[in-house]
């Protein structure tokens, strides 16, 4: 198979360099060169213009209004409170001043001049911060399930995220070079014994969930580690390859999938190796022609799940053990605070989409700037884009807490219905490249109206998942939604139903091109069958793939 353009601009880079350089001090456009918009994603950020002024600016004769978007590398979605207040200075002064929470656990930033690239990059240096590997084809943040109080194995277990990023870092100092000013030495590039010179075919991403909580959706990852906990003790980990929820409208051979579990894994040696090898696998088999099919998922099942398995173990040069039992109870956040098993005190904050600003009545960015300047906590970020304000001791807990009720956050989350805290978005428009349809700015107005109908059904307290994307990529995650929207054009989704409360299944499409009231129409119709005739204690998105003959 011939490469892929992307395949060729990767392997002439010069270890990612490029000619980034030159980019950066071409004065006469606010974009990059067109190689380099491919390269500064391994660099964590993206190219992006503003769609809503595309028309105009181009009946004017003007060039696109182009920006940056950085994205952070945070592995389990852990700050400090001086992290937090650096990066709520860095966002006022370069970006448009929102601190954008993924779900991936991590921030970025969106609006920022090619002109103050590097001083952003700078100014997160010096915190300690960087967005090395955050985009591009390779391994991207690890994200770990967020809430200490999960167990007291919580500590010993999100380690892992932050020892396997830096054992999936590019070796190249490109980034220091380019960024940071570091004086390259000498011509020869770095060997990289993972990603040599041509990388990995697409994004990888890797997860860690810890049973009985599944917050980050680990059948979704590229590989995910299930912590297996027995007796109090760290047993080891089951291991899951081939999860990937991106697909193409229209086109069958692009289609979501789920991780398989492979098998049981006992030591961190053998989990660090598993987890290095299956990313060689990918790199050696993966598909580098087409990038739509160039996912790891694709090469699992190319190769066959057997065939695979085989290839791992040989890599590795041990056997993996069965798979052991484990139960996954729930994955949406638990607001409020919570205590953890050794007594330490945290509060998760609803954030609608992760979108930290001032807005709306609420002044959660202020608050949280408030509570971070005390230094008495640490910041954490969930999966399902809200904040957990960490790690508080009993002593400080009331200081924490007058803060909280000063900004009135308490009833911030109160206020907040059941579908609207279960409810996810992409970024879609305006500055998505790839958008169809909108997402982040629609779905708080798209639930605002389908609230009433709950209520009329009396299930307005259903933990039912919500999750739209303005295109078939899945950022958002809506394939593992019990109601699944996926825009297709201007104001126009397909309705996807029946994925389940827990990450298990994926949902199947009901419904094509609808706009929004055929969308609250055709829910409101479900919704009355599933208060007439569900079991008790059913979920919603079960009763639709027991009882609805989804897509007739």
């Amino acid at each position: 198979m011939s490469l892929s353009s992307i395949e060729k601009i990767k392997e002439s880079s010069k270890g990612l360099r490029g000619t980034l350089k030159e980019s950066l001090t071409d004065e006469h456009t606010g974009a990059i060169r067109p190689p380099d918009e491919a390269l500064i994603k391994f660099h964590g950020m993206y190219q992006q213009d503003d769609r809503d002024q595309r028309d105009e600016r181009a009946q004017k004769k003007l060039e696109k209004l182009f920006s940056f978007m950085i994205r952070l590398r945070i592995p389990g979605g852990l700050l400090t409170s001086e992290q937090w207040v650096a990066a709520h200075h860095i966002a006022g002064k370069y970006s448009t001043g929102v601190l954008k929470i993924t779900t991936r656990q991590t921030i970025q930033l969106h609006g920022i001049l090619k002109r103050n690239i590097k001083p952003t990059l700078k100014d997160f240096d010096k915190i300690k911060l960087d967005s090395i590997a955050a985009c591009g084809d390779v391994n991207r943040n690890v994200v770990c399930s967020a809430h200490p109080n999960l167990s007291s194995l919580h500590k010993k277990i999100h380690a892992y995220a932050d020892t396997i990023s830096t054992l999936c870092l590019p070796k190249t100092r490109a980034f220091y070079e380019v960024w940071l000013d570091e004086e390259k030495i000498g011509e020869q590039n770095e060997v990289d014994p993972l990603y040599q010179e041509r990388y990995l075919p697409r994004k990888f991403k890797i997860g860690i969930a810890i049973p009985p909580h599944n917050d980050i959706d680990v059948f979704s990852q590229d590989v995910g580690l299930i912590a297996i906990i027995e007796n109090n003790e760290l047993k080891g980990f089951n291991i899951a390859a081939g999860g990937g929820l991106s697909s193409t409208h229209g086109n069958p051979n692009n289609y979501p999938r789920l991780a398989t579990v492979l098998g049981f894994i006992d030591s961190e040696e053998k989990v660090l190796k598993a987890v290095y090898e299956i990313m060689t696998i990918q790199r050696d088999f993966g598909n580098r022609s087409d990038r739509k099919r160039a996912r790891l998922k694709y090469t699992l099942d190319q190769m066959g799940v057997p065939a695979f398995k085989e290839e791992l173990e040989k890599r590795c040069g041990f056997a993996l053990q069965p798979e052991r039992q484990y139960r996954f109870a729930k994955r949406n956040d638990d607001l409020g605070w919570q205590p953890d098993p050794e007594g330490r005190w945290h509060f998760a904050l609803f954030v609608e989409h992760g979108r930290v600003t001032d807005a709306d009545g609420v002044e959660l960015k202020s608050a949280l700037l408030a509570v971070a300047e005390t230094g008495l906590c640490t910041f954490r970020f969930t999966c399902n884009q809200h904040i957990i304000l960490s790690d508080i001791s009993t002593e400080n807990k009331n200081e924490v807490d007058e803060i909280l009720k000063k900004f009135h956050l308490h009833k911030h989350n109160e206020n907040a219905s059941a579908v609207r805290k279960n409810s996810m978005a992409c970024v879609a428009l305006n500055t998505c490249p790839l958008a169809l349809a909108e997402a982040q700015r629609y779905l708080p107005v798209f639930i605002t109206k389908l609230e009433p109908i709950l209520q009329k059904h009396g299930i307005e307290k259903d933990d039912i998942s919500v999750r739209m994307t303005g295109c078939p990529n899945g950022c958002g995650r809506s394939p593992l939604a019990e109601i699944g929207l996926i825009g297709i054009g201007p104001g126009r989704y397909n309705l996807h139903l029946g994925g389940d409360a827990l990450g298990l299944r994926l949902n199947k499409k009901h419904k094509e091109n609808l706009n929004e009231t055929e969308i609250l129409n055709e829910l409101d119709i479900q919704f009355a069958h599933y208060v007439r005739e569900r079991k008790p204690g059913q979920h919603f998105g079960d009763f639709i793939w027991d009882n609805v003959r989804i897509g007739r």
